[in-house]
């Protein structure tokens, strides 16, 4: 079975290096549109059998729960990381037998992607999704749940691969175009109003909030 795991930080704690260009509601407002449209996205996914947001975040659960995915509550200890092993955690117990890490700030997911991704992933394997810059990790599948210990962070593509190596276990370094743009700083911002203003009809609810 096919997991994919979604750690939530509280949408007040969430984007903060967004702060200076969007004010506090309207940033709270786009990490929901932006879940929202990854939890759509998800859920077209015809390999991703089960979906488990992590999050303390009464509306990251609201919109969890409508979209059809397991909450788990945040374990509020190591940060992004230990929200994802918790979620790893979970997924384990409902009997996933490989998860896919998936951050909500990709909101132009395409599923199609995704499955091409998790689609005949040997066992053990480790895929890093790498963002659009090489040098962090967007996405991370792991085959079995406990290849590797995710590690997310600066840095964290090349600390994965050597987390793989280190392991002994095959990894490659997936790209996936529709997961290299994350939404970190107001140069991703201009990044993703460029390319949604392009190609209309993606991340519908993310193209509202940001006036598209």
């Amino acid at each position: 079975m096919n997991a994919a795991v979604l750690p939530v930080k509280r949408f007040g704690a969430a984007k903060q290096r967004l702060a200076a260009g969007i004010d506090d509601e309207r940033r709270r407002e786009l990490v929901a549109a932006m879940l929202a449209d990854v939890l759509e996205a998800i859920g077209a996914a015809r390999q991703v059998d089960r979906a488990f947001v992590v999050s303390d975040e009464p509306r990251a659960r609201e919109l969890a729960v409508a979209a059809g995915a397991e909450v788990v509550p945040d374990p509020g200890e190591d940060g992004h990381r230990g929200a994802a092993r918790a979620g790893i955690d979970a997924a384990v117990a409902a009997g996933a037998t490989r998860v896919v890490l998936v951050p909500v700030d990709c909101p132009l997911l395409d599923p199609r992607e995704l499955d091409r991704l998790l689609t005949g992933m040997p066992h053990p394997y480790v895929a890093v999704v790498p963002d659009r810059h090489g040098e962090g990790t967007n996405a991370l599948a792991l085959s079995p749940p406990d290849a590797i210990p995710p590690s997310f962070g600066e840095g964290s593509r090349a600390r994965h691969v050597a987390l793989a190596r280190e392991a002994g276990i095959p990894y490659g370094v997936e790209e996936l175009p529709s997961l290299a743009l994350d939404l970190d700083t107001p140069a991703d911002v201009v990044a993703l109003t460029r390319e949604l203003t392009a190609r209309p009809g993606r991340a519908r609810r993310t193209a509202r909030v940001l006036g598209i």
